[in-house]
């Protein structure tokens, strides 16, 4: 069974670094995502609401982690916030507002990563560090009280160049330990820094990652024909 296998390859390594396995089953059919489930994988990664939403409802495991690791838009948060674990790309204080409305809704606190921009390409998202730091002193999120920053989230520049992703991971460490020596609101802590996918984890691991997000790794190519 290669997903067994796999899983378990990657749990033996990441776990003597105190890493956490997000498998990322975007596009990937719920047989996958049961036979990695029995292979006792809990935490899984998918970059759709409407996807992850069906998948919720498809599966009888309520013992499953359902993390969100896709840009996400305000008017989608609705679909997940009734059960997701955590939102790893919170990029814009909007989307926070917007996250800490609809917990409000539910009456429930949802966990959220910020997502802090630190690759060299225009299309990826995130707050970059001065403008974080300077929403954290803010008002405005002293006032929600239905969300949970549990740490950052970055993703690097998709290059073959080693040296430069490692710089990018150096760099959101680095940020990271700064927010964990100040004084930060009650709503924040610095716990997770979520970095790191199939083809640069084990330089994000080397650089202090505590969550990695692997999919074809693990399950292979992605099914585009799944839910």
């Amino acid at each position: 069974m290669p997903i067994r296998n796999n899983i378990d390859n990657f749990r033996d390594e990441l776990t003597s670094q105190g890493c956490a396995l997000i498998a990322v089953s975007k596009t990937q059919p719920i047989e996958k995502i049961q036979e990695a489930y029995e292979a006792g994988q809990r935490i899984f990664g998918e970059n759709k609401t409407q996807e992850m939403k069906a998948k919720y409802e498809s599966t009888l495991h309520r013992d499953i982690q359902w993390h969100m690791i896709g840009h996400l838009q305000r008017n989608k948060v609705k679909y997940i916030a009734p059960f997701v674990s955590l939102i790893h790309s919170v990029d814009s204080a909007r989307l926070l507002e917007e996250i800490n409305r609809q917990g409000e809704k539910l009456g429930r606190v949802i966990p959220c990563l910020i997502q802090i921009y630190i690759a060299h390409e225009e299309t990826k998202f995130g707050f970059d560090e001065t403008e974080f730091l300077e929403f954290l002193k803010s008002d405005e999120l002293t006032k929600m009280k239905f969300i949970a920053i549990e740490g950052l989230m970055g993703m690097a520049t998709f290059t073959g160049n080693h040296q430069q992703v490692r710089a990018e991971f150096r760099q959101l460490k680095t940020f990271f330990e700064t927010l964990k020596a100040i004084e930060l609101p009650p709503t924040v802590r610095m716990k997770e820094l979520s970095m790191g996918m199939s083809g640069d984890y084990k330089i994000a691991m080397e650089e202090g990652s505590t969550m990695v997000r692997i999919g074809t790794a693990i399950f292979g190519e992605r099914n585009h024909n799944a839910l």
